[in-house]
């Protein structure tokens, strides 16, 4: 059984580790842990930021995935993002993410003020993009263009 649950402080450090071990294996990016550890305590300290929820199966934390909201005027509501996915890979392709978005999606779904989910999916990630669309989602007439300072 998978239990999802809104991650507590004390998960802060499996989740720093599965955000390095994600950009490793999804963009073979080396991550400064201290400054992943720092940017998951943010979002603990500071509930504004967002909200990380973790799917456990046996009391295992077998991944989390984090949400923020981006305000829509055009819809006077919030979007939630779905940030920061990472599933164990000895836990994938048993539902943990199937299971983490549902929970997600039901939010929104019974929260008034929420008006859809949006994520950003690596573009060769075929197997991301499969399992979105699979749950539902499609993909969005929008491009993302971005400016990092340093890159």
């Amino acid at each position: 059984m998978i239990l999802i649950r809104k991650a507590a402080a004390a998960d802060a450090d499996i989740i720093s580790r599965f955000q390095v071990q994600m950009a490793r294996e999804t963009e073979n990016i080396e991550l400064d842990t201290r400054v992943v550890a720092k940017g998951v305590s943010a979002v603990f300290a500071d509930p504004h930021k967002g909200c990380y929820y973790v799917a456990e199966i046996e009391g295992v934390i077998a991944g989390s995935l984090l949400t923020t909201k981006e305000w829509s005027d055009w819809r006077n509501c919030s979007m939630v993002w779905i940030q920061s996915v990472y599933v164990v890979p000895a836990y994938r392709q048993r539902g943990v993410f199937s299971r983490l978005y549902g929970h997600i999606r039901q939010r929104v779904e019974n929260e008034p003020d929420l008006g859809g989910i949006r994520l950003y999916v690596e573009k060769a990630n075929k197997k991301a993009r499969s399992t979105y669309s699979r749950l539902g989602m499609v993909i969005s007439h929008y491009r993302m263009f971005e400016w990092i300072p340093g890159n």
